[in-house]
């Protein structure tokens, strides 16, 4: 297959609706916005969520809970990932992000004790469980929360 071939899936595409160009096109005259009422009018319609005046769906549920807006929200890692790195690596999540191991949307990262740790690395991270501690300082290495 070359460049000049390439093409789009049969039916994928369409022509786009040619509103109010004369009544062959049926869509022309009211353009398929029928005859008077709230809708005919520019700048019509109704804000999202309006139910004709009854009571809303997001006023009429329950509200629950309590949600932080200050809150962080940290990318959880285990010990076992990181035997990937080099031996005497720096983990942070400068190292992680640039790997592809986290995204971007965390604040940081929490390191967790699942699994064995057979190299030695300096991991600097915003937490770091008292398992995770145990097995990155047993495989020789050191672990600071920052």
């Amino acid at each position: 297959m070359k460049l000049h071939e390439l093409q789009p899936a049969p039916g994928s595409t369409t022509v786009g609706k040619r509103k109010g160009r004369g009544i062959g096109t049926g869509n022309g005259k009211t353009a398929g916005r029928g005859h008077k009422g709230q809708w005919a009018r520019s700048g019509g319609g109704v804000r999202p969520g309006f139910e004709g005046g009854q009571m809303p769906l997001t006023r009429r549920l329950p509200k629950r809970g309590f949600h932080n807006v200050f809150a962080k929200n940290y990318a959880a890692l285990n010990v076992s990932a990181l035997n990937c790195l080099e031996d005497g690596a720096e983990v942070s999540f400068e190292t992680l992000l640039a790997r592809g191991m986290v995204e971007k949307k965390y604040d940081g990262i929490r390191i967790l004790g699942n699994g064995e740790l057979q190299k030695k690395l300096t991991v600097k991270a915003a937490g770091i469980t008292a398992a995770a501690k145990e097995k990155i300082e047993a495989a020789g290495g050191k672990a600071e929360v920052i």
